[in-house]
């Protein structure tokens, strides 16, 4: 396999160079430490494994056991879950300053490591409290409208002529009178059941505006408007009016894997961490056969991507020294090694959100469009990380799969989550 190659390969680079002792803080600190992780992101969860082994092999009496929680499955609660059974992790993930505020008394300042040090500018301002770093960024990503590159040329449409709502809106419709010939069930798959793309993704798209794309204004928020709230009702309907039906009920896998990989679907909302799940099915379709365009915010910028770090790796400031310290050097080696860099980049796909990295490297195509809208400045912010803490899924996400399921007015939904966003600040 690539990822079992390049670390092989590494791991004796590093070995010969003595780099690796350079990375830990001395045989002697982290004999015998066990590391528990407790992580959400389940489209590397196979590739990390592999990096947390080869760690392992190179620190011998660091025992790092992985534990992932994500997809269709709600991280926040579970997380919760998991302190509350008594058997706390010392890595975990945050999302931004709601986090912070939440997990305060469980975050250990970050602010000696080496991937402190080389985050790039901005990356650590949502995870920064009384001077210390209480996080370190995963990496950077960002989500559109991935779609299939077959379909649109069979369907005599121009990715590039789809710069605004009108002109996705004709796109729709065109590929919806042609679908029994493209061999397509629907033009969409809008996973309604999950509210984390509904009720942060989307809203994200359409709330980062009101909130100069910062996602401190929107935790330091004691009231939310909806300015651009037509334009993200008329993105939702149109998803939901050409998706394959039921929406409220189509989860993530059903939306990535069973459709739109099989080809099955034209377009999905949804982002660069896609791209392994869509590789493992069908790698020439992968590597060949998708794009990604942006979601116009109709009023406001109808040509940008939202760009943004998705988590933060956080360490359990409740855990013996010897742990903290250990979680620290395997975070540092993650991100900073030659092993780490490589594979970051080449098996996670990730964008880096770190200095020293070789932007050229970036292999897949999703990730790449979102880079050169990165370097052209044609960003929309991540704000859903300052939203109070369960407004996104519980309150406006639950309300948008009641929509989908006609048990609920845009106007009700509306209303609702500006009186339940007012409530949460108040308190």
């Amino acid at each position: 396999m690539k990822l079992k190659k390049s670390l092989g390969f590494l791991a004796s680079v590093v070995l010969t160079g003595g780099l690796l002792a350079a990375c830990s803080s001395g045989e002697s600190s982290e004999d015998d430490v066990s590391i528990d992780v407790f992580q959400f992101k389940v489209e590397f969860k196979d590739q990390f494994e592999d990096l947390a082994e080869t760690y392992e092999e190179e620190n011998p009496g660091v025992d790092i056991n992985i534990t992932t929680v994500g997809g269709g499955e709600d991280y926040g609660a579970a997380l919760r879950s998991k302190f509350a059974s008594g058997n706390e992790p010392a890595i975990y993930n945050i999302g931004g300053p709601q986090d912070v505020e939440d997990w305060l008394d469980s975050l250990a300042d970050l602010s000696d490591t080496s991937a402190a040090e080389a985050a790039l500018p901005g990356t650590l301002d949502g995870v920064t409290m009384d001077g210390n770093t209480l996080g370190l960024p995963y990496n950077q990503e960002g989500y559109g409208f991935i779609y299939n590159k077959r379909v649109f040329e069979e369907a005599g449409i121009d990715p590039t002529s789809i710069t605004d709502y009108s002109s996705l809106e004709a796109a729709v419709e065109e590929l919806d009178s042609k679908k029994d010939e493209l061999g397509l069930e629907a033009v969409f798959a809008l996973p309604g059941k999950e509210t984390w793309v509904t009720g942060l993704h989307l809203s994200n798209t359409f709330l980062a505006p009101e909130f100069n794309h910062n996602v401190l204004d929107a935790y330091d928020s004691d009231s939310v408007e909806f300015t651009y709230g037509e334009g993200f009702q008329k993105v939702l309907d149109l998803q939901n009016e050409y998706s394959v039906q039921p929406t409220a009920s189509l989860d993530y896998s059903q939306q990535v894997e069973d459709l739109f990989s099989l080809e099955r679907v034209a377009m999905i909302q949804q982002g660069n961490w896609v791209y392994g799940s869509i590789e493992g099915i069908d790698a020439d379709f992968a590597e060949n056969g998708i794009d990604l365009l942006p979601i116009p915010v109709e009023g406001y910028e109808e040509n940008a991507m939202p760009v943004g770090i998705p988590m933060y790796w956080g360490v359990n400031s409740n855990k013996d020294e010897e742990v903290i310290e250990a979680s620290k050097d395997f975070l540092d080696w993650l991100y900073t090694s030659d092993i780490g860099k490589q594979v970051v980049v080449e098996d996670f796909n990730f964008i880096p959100a770190y200095e020293g990295y070789d932007a050229s490297k970036i292999a897949d195509p999703l990730s790449k469009t979102i880079y050169e809208y990165s370097e052209n400045d044609q960003t929309i912010g991540w704000v859903f990380m300052g939203y109070p803490t369960g407004w996104g899924e519980d309150e406006l996400g639950a309300n948008i799969q009641a929509y989908l399921n006609g048990d609920m007015s845009w106007d009700d939904i509306i209303n609702s989550a500006k009186e339940a966003w007012k409530s949460s600040r108040a308190d």
